[in-house]
């Protein structure tokens, strides 16, 4: 059997006028990452002076969730544009 690596969907970090950051960082996975049932790991993360303000992520052993302040909630994954439009949803109403 021949392995096949992850593949970078997206990588991009933008730092703003007033010094917040935005960073999304999305793989493709050649199988799910336990106990995900989709096949992507990502990160997405806004926040400013060190202070996560609104995060989304998965990894192995705990279900997608995010974190919007000092709240962490379980996320229902269902694509990778949701999850893109839901992010920004979240960063819009911070702001």
């Amino acid at each position: 059997m021949q392995y096949m690596a992850a593949v970078l969907l997206t990588r991009a970090k933008e730092i703003r006028d007033d010094g917040s950051i935005v960073e999304i960082v999305i793989w493709e996975l050649p199988e799910p990452l336990v106990p995900s049932t989709h096949r992507y790991k990502y990160r997405l993360y806004y926040g400013v002076a060190g202070r996560s303000r609104v995060r989304y992520d998965n990894e192995r052993g705990k279900v997608d969730h995010r974190h919007v302040g000092d709240q962490e909630s379980e996320y229902l994954f269902s694509s990778v544009e949701q999850l893109l439009a839901d992010f920004q949803s979240d960063v819009e109403r911070w702001e």
